[in-house]
């Protein structure tokens, strides 16, 4: 008898962790697999970052953190939003949490009630739907074109408002797109929710400085919006450390409260090693890391100019994150050794089989007629990979 909760089996697995554990196990079997799925960066994390957190070893930081981080972490927060954000937060409005995605996990659950409409641009990240349905919200996805670079415009947004949408969840630069909303893109948004005051924004901002085009822009920089705007962020990609698992929001000191109650019934705080190397990230100028942005940056135009070449790909150029997601569809419903291609699953099956090249699916994006592709691997990799989905596909 099946004796888990309705909840879980309800859950979908994520798709990224479920390709590269699949990539994994062909590994395991001697097959030479390049792995352009998970979004994580190949550099090591920065020494000083690393020097940080063994200086913390030997200072003998070890006990219980307080709940919503370090004070010394969070006026290094509160600085980085003044410095790179021109946002200002007290203290009571910073909560760190065990990566950004429990960040977004304690949003969902001290915001949205049974029922609650939560709109997602699609592609959004792979997480925030089923993030929204465990917390009893309903995800409401807007379909966007990659003619419009996967961006919602203010006129689809208003559409997609009913008397039961609570909240909008989006990144900029995109994940899985790569696409940054400009300035004035955001303010045709906030223009909409002006008609409509009791809609909040989360603004997911993780992949901020890995941006192509010069100039980010954070939605809570408006001051009719700066109320109703909770900003995520967090050091896993600009900084190479996903593994160290420290995500932090900026909020409305009532929503952060509530996100430090429930934290302090879950995880309690974040690791304390790891906290006390992101103050050190946090403090450093963000210069320090232009050299990874300058590398993907690289290999942006080198898989762009890959992927012109392989017949039936359909590519926008991301302005910022390290990921292409290209529409595949002119494949759907053929036949290619023996294998057919109904989906953007079946293609990205088929080219972990054929080419020996993990990606993932946009469907889990919600986009079935995309995959997406990370260049966070070396110019070598990416040339080989694109290679083999060329010759996989002829």
């Amino acid at each position: 008898m099946n004796q888990l909760s309705d909840r879980i089996n309800s859950l979908s697995t994520s798709a990224t962790l479920a390709m590269a554990a699949k990539a994994r196990e062909l590994r395991a079997e001697g097959k030479d697999i390049i792995g352009l799925s998970l979004g994580e960066p190949d550099f090591n994390t920065p020494d000083f970052v690393k020097e940080a957190a063994i200086k913390a070893v030997n200072d003998n930081y070890n006990s219980y953190t307080p709940v919503d981080g370090y004070v010394e972490l969070k006026d290094a927060i509160i600085t980085k939003f003044k410095r790179d954000n021109k946002l200002t937060y007290s203290r009571a409005q910073i909560v760190v949490s065990t990566g950004a995605k429990q960040a977004l996990f304690n949003i969902a659950s001290v915001m949205l009630n049974a029922g609650d409409e939560v709109i997602l641009p699609c592609p959004y990240w792979v997480s925030y739907s089923d993030i929204v349905k465990l917390n009893e919200g309903v995800p409401v996805e807007v379909t966007t074109d990659i003619k419009n670079d996967f961006k919602m415009t203010a006129e689809q947004l208003s559409a997609a408002i009913t008397p039961r949408t609570k909240m909008i969840w989006y990144s900029s630069p995109c994940n899985p797109s790569g696409s940054v909303y400009s300035k004035e893109e955001l303010r045709a948004i906030a223009d909409v929710l002006q008609e409509h005051p009791n809609i909040y924004v989360v603004s997911d901002e993780i992949y901020e400085h890995i941006n192509f085009i010069g100039g980010h822009y954070s939605m809570a920089q408006f001051d009719d919006m700066y109320h109703r705007t909770i900003t995520v962020n967090g050091v896993s990609k600009a900084f190479a450390m996903t593994g160290w698992r420290i995500g932090y929001i900026g909020a409305p000191d009532w929503i952060a409260r509530a996100c430090n109650k429930i934290q302090g019934q879950v995880t309690s705080g974040a690791n304390c090693i790891a906290q006390r190397a992101v103050i050190s990230a946090l403090e450093a100028d963000p210069s320090q890391i232009q050299y990874m942005v300058d590398e993907f940056k690289e290999r942006r135009q080198l898989i762009l100019g890959l992927l012109d070449e392989v017949e039936g790909f359909e590519t926008n150029e991301p302005e910022g994150a390290f990921y292409v997601f290209p529409n595949v569809s002119a494949h759907f419903g053929k036949t290619i050794k023996g294998k057919t291609i109904n989906n953007a699953s079946d293609m990205a099956l088929f080219l972990l089989e054929e080419a020996n090249v993990a990606t993932v699916t946009g469907e889990a994006f919600g986009n079935p007629n995309c995959i997406r592709i990370s260049y966070a691997a070396s110019q070598e990799q990416i040339m080989e990979a694109i290679r083999r989905i060329k010759v996989a596909l002829s």
